[in-house]
């Protein structure tokens, strides 16, 4: 029986975190993997609730006199049996859907000044993305540099970063190209007035 994608996201936060409630998982799920993986928070209590019943992951006892707001969980050693099972399969190659480069590419049609103004908030984000990276980098060297699985997180940390390294050359190239070809001049009279004043300089 296939099994969502949502499963074994739960089953690695659980296998990195022990003992996690709902909202925990949520809340590890956004700081770490939610930078290169969206998923579907709505679907987390289900999934601990049936992953309990095929007994991949189990409640975590409560102690003596102790009374926690939310439910905990722990994975298995079949959970970990069914992770392990799933790091070996060849990943799935699924159709990129990214609105941005659908935009670029039917850019032609676009009003004029349009484009660049789309791969300038690209060109923000991005920046906004890298500068967070680099100073959770940093905090993750501080607190989880002995943690096992270190040097895993690196690697996707590191690509991530490589990404946008890459995004924001290509950001820059792209908006030289445009100001170079005047296929995407501003629509603003007082740019183009001030473009032909320069010339007359």
């Amino acid at each position: 029986m296939g099994r969502s994608q949502t499963t074994y996201v739960v089953l690695g936060i659980l296998a990195i975190h022990p003992s996690q409630s709902g909202y925990e998982i949520r809340k590890t799920i956004q700081q770490t993997v939610g930078f290169f993986w969206g998923e579907s928070f709505g679907q987390i209590y289900p999934t601990l609730k049936r992953l309990a019943a095929e007994g991949l992951i189990e409640p975590c006892p409560v102690a003596a006199g102790a009374r926690p707001k939310r439910q905990e969980y722990s994975i298995t050693p079949a959970g970990q049996a069914c992770l392990q099972e799933w790091l070996a399969i060849p990943y799935r190659e699924d159709p990129p859907r990214d609105e941005f480069l659908l935009k670029i590419f039917f850019g032609k049609d676009a009003a004029p000044g349009a484009n660049a103004a789309q791969i300038r908030r690209f060109q923000e984000k991005n920046q906004r993305l890298l500068a967070t990276l680099l100073e959770l980098e940093t905090l993750a060297r501080a607190y989880s540099g002995r943690q096992p699985g270190f040097q895993f997180w690196m690697l996707t940390h590191s690509y991530g970063v490589g990404q946008l390294r890459a995004a924001l050359e290509w950001s820059e190239k792209a908006l030289k190209m445009l100001s170079e070809s005047g296929a995407d001049a501003p629509q603003n009279p007082l740019d183009a007035g001030s473009l032909s004043g320069s010339a007359q300089a």
